[in-house]
């Protein structure tokens, strides 16, 4: 981890961004409270693609959306000389002086990594909740570290484009931290809406579909995302496929390879209406993520995925890294019931959704 702040070096660390910043240090012109929200995603296909050590090589991309599902931050300005930290979902509370180094210990280290990249000289409260757990296959770690980041801005009046925020929510979770993983759910945070983003050495290039509203309408009436019953920590699956592709497992490189080709054939099928052949792509990208990584199932998972084949869908993919999480599964509108039926039979849990078109927000309030 380098040693300055964030809002201190922007003008001169690439690493983390190059956009330049403000920050206010007039503590009478400080909000009461900050709030700030970053939404969750689901990866149609590619993931895998945008990991640095694939795609500097190759060029990588996914097509992703954001969801109505949220990571949340809540920012209270205090007159004592510390900062704490509260998680609501888990019920964890840390506290440490201004000036003292956050100790990465396993305890809220997004939040400690977050904010000692920011020069911060009040003390003040965040409070964290979100829609998923940490393992759930949404990309709630880095919506939660982008919505950190949104309400730190927000409070310090930073200024940072999505790209530079996505840039800087990829430093603290990856280098920083040391938590193995791509770029995707970074971008698609901080971008929001539906999102054909492109890897390569050279750059990172995020391109919104404009997908007509009767489309996206039925895609939501056809899709079904349903929790697998366990959550998974992805480090050991992201490591076991960064380590295939070093070695040149054949599956890896033909699966990754794949998965790349998936994105614009299943771009074009979305922007054109056709479900019927996003569907066989879907299912195409599914049997090319268990080729490049054959760990991201078990047998729990494929007892769902023939369960819900066996009873009329088309397509079912696990989402994230494998291992668990939610499973999306895209059935016919008459064959709802039965594959609902068939995975709650197998300790499925089903979460209603649409699609979100907006990417992280963060706003000043005068109410708690």
């Amino acid at each position: 981890m380098t040693d300055a702040p964030i809002l201190r070096r922007l003008d001169h660390d690439a690493d983390a961004t190059s956009a330049g910043a403000t920050t206010r240090r007039d503590a009478t012109e400080l909000p009461r409270f900050v709030r700030a929200k970053s939404p969750l995603r689901i990866s149609f296909a590619g993931g895998g693609t945008d990991l640095p050590s694939y795609y500097n090589d190759r060029g990588g991309a996914v097509l992703v959306a954001t969801i109505d599902k949220y990571s949340y931050v809540s920012l209270v300005p205090r007159t004592e000389p510390d900062v704490r930290i509260s998680s609501l979902d888990f019920d964890i509370d840390v506290k440490f002086n201004l000036g003292d180094e956050p100790i990465p210990n396993g305890v809220l280290d997004l939040a400690k990594a977050a904010i000692r990249r920011f020069n911060v000289t009040e003390g003040f409260e965040l409070s964290l909740q979100s829609d998923a757990p940490p393992g759930s296959g949404l990309g709630s770690s880095s919506s939660m570290t982008v919505a950190i980041i949104g309400a730190m801005l927000e409070w310090l009046r930073g200024r940072l484009d999505p790209y530079e925020i996505a840039e800087l929510a990829y430093t603290i979770e990856r280098r920083d931290l040391g938590i193995a993983g791509g770029k995707q759910d970074q971008y698609a945070a901080a971008f929001g809406g539906f999102n054909h983003i492109e890897f390569s050495a050279a750059q990172i290039a995020v391109t919104p579909l404009r997908i007509r509203q009767d489309v996206l309408n039925d895609l939501e009436a056809h899709l079904l995302l349903c929790y697998t019953g366990h959550t998974r920590l992805s480090s050991g699956l992201i490591e076991k496929q960064v380590r295939y592709y070093a070695e040149g497992r054949r599956d890896t490189l033909e699966g990754m390879a794949r998965l790349h080709q998936l994105c614009p054939q299943m771009r074009d099928a979305l922007t054109r209406g056709d479900l019927a052949q996003f569907a066989e792509l879907l299912e195409e990208a599914s049997v090319a993520k268990k080729q490049m990584n054959p760990h991201i199932t078990d047998e729990r998972i494929d007892a769902m995925s023939a369960a819900a084949r066996n009873k009329g869908a088309l397509a079912g993919k696990i989402l994230g890294a494998g291992g668990g999480g939610f499973m999306l599964v895209f059935v016919p509108v008459d064959a709802r019931k039965q594959v609902r039926r068939a995975l709650e039979e197998l300790g499925g849990q089903f979460v209603s959704f649409g699609f979100e078109v907006q990417g992280l927000a963060s706003w000043a309030s005068g109410c708690p």
